[in-house]
């Protein structure tokens, strides 16, 4: 049973985690600049996208995943050294 709770805990803790990167990790002021906005449509165009804005969106997902990962694995890295210093210590 514990099992289960720690993974559901886990999975909870991603999404959490993606959730708040979707909102606060932006690489753009709101609304992007024209300048921004011609950049972009010129790296899509070099990655063979013709809908620039699906891009940016795609590009936007992949970024916060990343950002949502790698945040998960300290925070399981960190709450391993605490429970290791908690039993020995």
């Amino acid at each position: 049973m514990t099992t289960v709770v720690r993974r559901a805990f886990k999975a909870v803790l991603f999404c959490a985690l993606f959730l708040l990167a979707v909102r606060y990790v932006h690489t753009y002021p709101m609304p992007m600049t024209r300048q921004q906005r011609h950049y972009l449509i010129v790296i899509s165009e070099r990655f063979g996208v013709a809908d620039y804005e699906m891009f940016y969106i795609a590009t936007m997902v992949v970024i916060d995943l990343i950002v949502a990962a790698a945040i998960y694995v300290m925070i399981l890295k960190l709450w391993r050294r605490y429970e290791v210093k908690r039993r020995h210590g």
